[in-house]
């Protein structure tokens, strides 16, 4: 296994929709491992394929209860609300109180070819949500109230500008 950098804010790739995955390989399920190593190393519960720069329908989670991937992931209901501390890999050290469902249900295909289908609240939902976002090209920043917005650019502005970039 093998580690992959992980893209930040301002990296194209994150603001662009991803492609389905057409085949579940070797080649997938060996980026899946690669993906978890990186996302444990981050650490992190969550990474989506465009997070190392993969535009593939694709993710894989692990928020304790061991690791998972879901391949074309789709939410098909969402329901309640829940506000929580949230971050992200792509923006790494800053967090914010982002409302989203209280309860989803996913569907996709396992790294097996089977079908997924989870109903998920609590960190799982959330993590869901959050992955399907990166897959959809969204930041966690599109989900700010607007004045949170502003702050959170000027702060990433800063920060390119003191890292040279």
């Amino acid at each position: 296994m093998a580690t992959h950098p992980i893209r930040v804010f301002g990296d194209p790739v994150l603001r662009q929709p991803t492609l389905d995955v057409g085949v579940i390989d070797d080649a997938l399920r060996q980026l899946a491992d690669d993906m978890l190593e990186t996302m444990y190393a981050a650490p992190g519960v969550g990474l989506a394929a465009p997070q190392v720069g993969v535009q593939r329908r694709f993710f894989v989670y692990d928020v304790g209860d061991g690791p998972g991937a879901v391949v074309n992931p789709r939410i098909v209901g969402a329901s309640g609300e829940w506000t929580y501390l949230e971050g992200c890999l792509s923006v790494p050290d800053l967090h914010w109180e982002i409302v989203r469902p209280a309860r989803v249900h996913l569907v996709g295909v396992g790294l097996d070819g089977d079908e997924i289908d989870i109903e998920a609240d609590d960190l799982l939902g959330r993590c869901f949500l959050h992955e399907v976002d990166h897959l959809d090209g969204k930041l966690l920043i599109s989900r700010l109230a607007p004045d949170d917005r502003k702050d959170a650019m000027r702060i990433l502005r800063q920060r390119a500008l003191s890292d040279g970039r």
